[in-house]
């Protein structure tokens, strides 16, 4: 661990320099990926400091064949790039400009023609590539527009939620409002009715004539009522008998004694009431 953290804080010197390096919190998961970065910045700067030495060692060598043409040309033909006329010297320049565009290492045709056939063909997969995202750039335009749509429709319907939000809250405050106070007042009544309930008593008053008690005594009554009506159906038939059989005289006057006492204790509640 201190090896890493070693080796980061050198990293970090040789990137800022001469600047302070910032603050950051050390532990573990910090120091293994500053780790991780400095050692992959040191294999990215040794392998470009190969290619410039390659790059070096090919332009030594290019200045080398250089040269060596230029001693072939002046003391084989007599020529020197000074003894070029001006048209001569122009077609040479770009003879050297189109070499070194095509990256190619001489300027004959064998060298020439292959280097220009790669660009051809890296110019046809390049207008290929063109056409593909021009079509994508399309589709893309097409979705973005949908999209704005879309978006649109959605900011509506959240306005449109806000406000309806915004109403259903009030709505909200006014029923709590209303409970609070429905609540209040039924807390007043219940205190008003134990206070009444208590005066009552302390006046010793008949628990018989509440109402209650007078709702219950009317349902007893409406149910002796009822219980009269099949009573009175069934005698009736006897009231039409003659009065001579001893049956049915005792019968009648059976039926008149329960009626008797029906209609007595109807009279006492309804009294009573």
């Amino acid at each position: 661990m201190c090896e890493k953290i070693n080796k980061v804080n050198g990293w970090l010197s040789k990137v800022f320099g001469d600047q302070p390096v910032p603050q950051f919190e050390v532990n573990t998961r910090t120091v293994e990926v500053l780790y991780q970065l400095a050692q992959a910045s040191e294999a990215r700067c040794s392998n470009t400091a190969l290619l410039i030495e390659d790059l070096k060692q090919k332009a030594s060598e290019y200045q080398a064949d250089g040269a060596h043409l230029q001693d072939v040309l002046l003391q084989g033909v007599g020529l020197s790039g000074a003894s070029l006329s001006k048209p001569a010297a122009d077609y040479l320049s770009a003879l050297v400009d189109n070499a070194m565009v095509l990256g190619v290492r001489d300027s004959s045709l064998g060298s020439f023609m292959p280097a220009v056939n790669n660009l051809t063909n890296e110019l046809m997969e390049a207008e290929k590539s063109n056409r593909r995202l021009e079509r994508e750039l399309g589709a893309l335009r097409k979705r973005l527009g949908a999209t704005l749509v879309l978006r649109g429709n959605l900011q509506e319907d959240i306005n449109k939620t806000s406000k309806s939000q915004a109403v259903e809250g009030a709505k909200a405050e006014e029923r709590l409002l209303d409970m609070n106070f429905v609540t209040a007042k039924g807390k007043e009544l219940s205190h008003r009715r134990e206070k009444s309930e208590a005066e009552l008593l302390s006046r010793n008053m008949d628990k018989s004539i509440t109402h209650q008690a007078i709702v219950q005594l009317s349902e007893e009554v409406s149910v002796l009522k009822k219980e009269i009506i099949p009573l009175k159906k069934k005698l009736g038939p006897y009231m039409d008998l003659s009065p001579s059989p001893y049956l049915a005289q005792v019968k009648i006057e059976e039926a008149k004694r329960e009626l008797a006492a029906l209609d007595s204790q109807l009279e006492m509640n309804v009294d009573f009431k």
